[in-house]
C-alpha cells in the first residue's frame, strides 16, 4: 500500500481526500497547523478534523517549519500539497504571511526533495488555483482574444462591472479559460499559487519527479469551514443567513464563478495521483452560475426571510467572470464532473442545517478591507 501525505488535511478538501484514500486502502499521512481561522479557537470541536482524526497519521505542524516537513515526508510515496493560506482579498495586506506560508513553505519541501536522498517520493500533486489567470480569457470584437488587465476603478466606481479590452477599451466577451492563457494574477494570493506551481513543475522537471498542479475553480460543498469569513462565498452566505442577516452582494450581482463541488474535486486529485501524466489541469465543473443566483437558491432553501442586497460596492482585484476549459484534463486523466450546481447545493444546505449556527464575522473582514482602501 502506497503511503500518501496530504498537506493541510484537516482541512475542507483535505479531510475529503484522505477518507476517500484510506477507502482506496491507501495509508494516509496528515500535515495540518489548525488555523483558528478555519477550525475555531478550538480545534477539537472542527468538523473536518474530527472527520479523519483517530483514522490517519496526523501530525500538528506547520508548512513553513523544515523539522515538520522531516517527520511528515517518513515512508511517504506521494505529496498532495493543499496547505495554503487562502483568500484574494485578506492577501493584498497580509503579505508576508501568504508569501511565507504559499511560496516559502512549498520551497522548504522542494529543497527536501531534491536533497534528501533517504526520501522515495515519486510523485508531487499540488493544489493550484484558477487566481492565476486573474480576469482570465475574453473575446473582443476587434482584437480577437485577449487578456484583460484587472478592472479599472475609474469605471466601477460609475456602476461599469464589465471586463475591457486591453487594446480598444471596449466591453469584450468572456471565453472558457484554458491552462495555456496568459497567467497574471490580481492578487498577492495569485502570485503565490503561480509560483507555487512553477517551482514544484520546475524543480520536479530537473529531478525526475511526476508533478501535477490541478489548478481549481470555486470549490463549495459540506465540510467547508463556516467559520471563515474570508473565503468560501456559499459558506459566507449561509453563515449570514443563518444569523438572520441580510446579503450583500458587490458590483451588480452578474459577476460568476465556476463553482466545483467536493467530490468531483476530490476525483481530480486522485486522478492526479494515479496518473503517469504531469503538467497543469483545470478542475471546475463546465457550468457558470453568477452570485446571485447562489444567495436567492441559498435563503430559499433555508426558508430564510433575509434581504439580499445588490449593492455596488465592489473589492479591488476581484475578477468578473472566469469558467475552466475542461478538455485537457478530460483528455488526459479522463476526468468528468458529475455533480451539478443544483444537487450541489442542496447537498451543501443539508450539512449546514446539521451544523451549529457559527459567528457572522464578515463585517470584520469587510472593515478590514476598508481600512486597507481595497472595498468601494
Amino acid at each position: 500500500m502506497e503511503r500518501v501525505l496530504i498537506t493541510g488535511g484537516a482541512g475542507f478538501i483535505g479531510s475529503s481526500l484522505a477518507l476517500r484514500l484510506l477507502a482506496k486502502n491507501y495509508k494516509v499521512t496528515v500535515l495540518d497547523n489548525l488555523s483558528p481561522q478555519i477550525h475555531g479557537d478550538n480545534y477539537e470541536n472542527s468538523y473536518t478534523f474530527n472527520r479523519i482524526k483517530g483514522k490517519v497519521d496526523f501530525i500538528h505542524g506547520d508548512v513553513v517549519n523544515s523539522t515538520d516537513w522531516d517527520d511528515a515526508l517518513k515512508d511517504v510515496d506521494v505529496v498532495v500539497h493543499l496547505a495554503a493560506e487562502t483568500g484574494t482579498g485578506q492577501s493584498m495586506y497580509e503579505v508576508e504571511k501568504y508569501v511565507n506560508t504559499n511560496i516559502n513553505g512549498t520551497a522548504i519541501l522542494l529543497d527536501k526533495l531534491v536533497n534528501d536522498d533517504k526520501l522515495i517520493v515519486k510523485k508531487l500533486v499540488v493544489a493550484s488555483s484558477r487566481s492565476i489567470y486573474g480576469e482570465g480569457k475574453y473575446k473582443c470584437a476587434e482584437h480577437d482574444v485577449v487578456y484583460p488587465e484587472s478592472r479599472r476603478e475609474d469605471y466601477m466606481s460609475k456602476g461599469d462591472f464589465e471586463v475591457k479590452c486591453p487594446e480598444c477599451d471596449k466591453t469584450v466577451s468572456m471565453l472558457d479559460t484554458d491552462e495555456s492563457s496568459k497567467s497574471h494574477p490580481a492578487s498577492v494570493y495569485g502570485y503565490t499559487k503561480k509560483a507555487q506551481e512553477e517551482m514544484s513543475l520546475l524543480v520536479g522537471a530537473s529531478i525526475g519527479l511526476s508533478v501535477v498542479a490541478l489548478r481549481f475553480q470555486n470549490v463549495y460543498g459540506p465540510g467547508q469551514s463556516l467559520k471563515n469569513p474570508y473565503t468560501g462565498i456559499l459558506s459566507i452566505f449561509s453563515t449570514q443567513v443563518k444569523n438572520g442577516n441580510d446579503i450583500n452582494i458587490f458590483e451588480d450581482g452578474k459577476e460568476s464563478r465556476d463553482f466545483v463541488y467536493i467530490d468531483d474535486v476530490v476525483d481530480a486529485i486522485i486522478l492526479g495521483i494515479e496518473t503517469e501524466q504531469t503538467g497543469v489541469f483545470n478542475v471546475g465543473s463546465g457550468e457558470l452560475t453568477d452570485v446571485t443566483t447562489v444567495a436567492s437558491t441559498l435563503a430559499k432553501k433555508y426558508g430564510a426571510k433575509v434581504n439580499i442586497k445588490i449593492s455596488g460596492n465592489y473589492r479591488l482585484g476581484d475578477i468578473r467572470s472566469n469558467i475552466a476549459d475542461l478538455t485537457n484534463i478530460k483528455h488526459q486523466l479522463g476526468y468528468e464532473p458529475k455533480v451539478n450546481f443544483k444537487d450541489g447545493i442542496s447537498n451543501f444546505v443539508n450539512w449546514v442545517e446539521s451544523q451549529a449556527v457559527e459567528e457572522d464575522r464578515y463585517s470584520v473582514s469587510i472593515k478590514e478591507m476598508k481600512e486597507k482602501g481595497l472595498y468601494k
